[in-house]
């Protein structure tokens, strides 16, 4: 299991240590949906014990509960985590980070089971902003000039390379628009792009760049990785959307780069601070839409992370490779 492949969606399989099965909890409350999902894969639930080895974790508000679990169960060799993204558990990570690899759980994520619904709201968010859609919502009268700017052949900037960039990919392809992903390792390609560089070379981009969306994962390399500078590198017809995560965008420098008309648009499912506080200048912006980290509900992802919970447990049981695995090192 030391070789790791990615599926369609860029959800790694494999790349980590051989585990030991044994019985499996579902904390900190034992849905039925994922319990019935780790039954469905064959797995041995058992209430949380010194035998414990697998944990299916329910929570991205309780990492600290998290942390305390794995402190006082050092023999729990997997653990199953319930978004994609993983920075609500930044300092579990942080703490593991440091110990050999055979002696610390493997860790998996949802990343690549949201990926199609995460997708689908980013092409939303970008037609609507490239269509000049909520600004002239809120017009509340008959605009006189026709505006607006077509998808079809334009170049469209990806910030990240995993399951929501490959989805992403995917769905622009009718529209047969110039695809350039910037990666952490510019040296693996991505499949569908035109162009794949590092994210030192994203500056060199976007003077050329119809849109930007931002589907990398956050951390302390991809903070603010859109600034004031980068905002002002983009043609004034440019959009940008955020399907990713809040910090990945400075909201000081995009409200001045919105109202001063450097980019025409902006789509936010996400944003810093989050959720972003009642009089916020953002709100106040006619041409930015922002939809409340909607891009997958709950109702979409539960039956996503069920079937991501059964396919690991699968694997987990059968001493196969496991789906979604998140590196301590990285944060994601």
């Amino acid at each position: 299991m030391g070789q790791h492949s990615e599926d369609r969606y860029g959800s790694t399989v494999g790349g980590h240590r051989a585990v030991t099965a044994g019985p499996i909890a579902v904390e900190p409350r034992a849905n039925p949906v994922f319990v019935d999902a780790v039954v469905a894969g064959g797995g041995d639930i058992q209430p949380l014990s010194q035998a414990t080895r697998g944990l299916v974790w329910l929570s991205e508000k309780m990492a600290d509960q998290l942390q305390e679990i794995l402190d006082a169960h050092p023999n729990i060799e997997w653990v199953q985590l319930p978004w994609a993204g993983v920075d609500a558990f930044s300092r579990v990570l942080a703490r593991l980070a440091p110990k050999p690899e055979d002696e610390r759980p493997v860790i998996t994520s949802a990343k690549g089971a949201y990926s199609e619904p995460v997708a689908e709201h980013a092409l939303t968010l970008l037609l609507s902003c490239m269509r000049e859609i909520p600004q002239k919502a809120r017009l509340a009268r008959w605009k006189e000039e026709r505006s607006g700017l077509s998808l079809f052949g334009r170049h469209v900037v990806i910030v990240g390379a995993g399951g929501i960039a490959h989805a992403i990919i995917d769905l622009l392809a009718p529209f047969r628009v110039s695809i350039s992903v910037v990666r952490r390792d510019a040296t693996k390609p991505v499949a569908g792009a035109d162009v794949t560089v590092s994210s030192e070379a994203l500056i060199n981009l976007l003077p050329t760049a119809d849109a930007v969306i931002l589907a990398a994962a956050s951390t302390e390399q991809t903070a603010h990785i859109l600034g004031e500078g980068e905002l002002r590198a983009l043609p004034r017809h440019a959009v940008v959307v955020n399907i990713a995560r809040g910090p990945l965008i400075d909201t000081e420098a995009l409200v001045h780069a919105l109202r001063e008309g450097h980019i025409a648009g902006a789509g936010l499912d996400v944003t810093d601070p989050e959720p972003l506080p009642d009089g916020h200048p953002l709100f106040d912006v006619p041409q930015c839409v922002i939809t409340s980290h909607s891009a997958d509900t709950p109702e979409m992802t539960a039956p996503l992370l069920a079937s991501r919970v059964t396919h690991n447990v699968a694997a987990f049981v059968g001493g196969s490779a496991l789906r979604g695995v998140v590196s301590p090192e990285h944060g994601y």
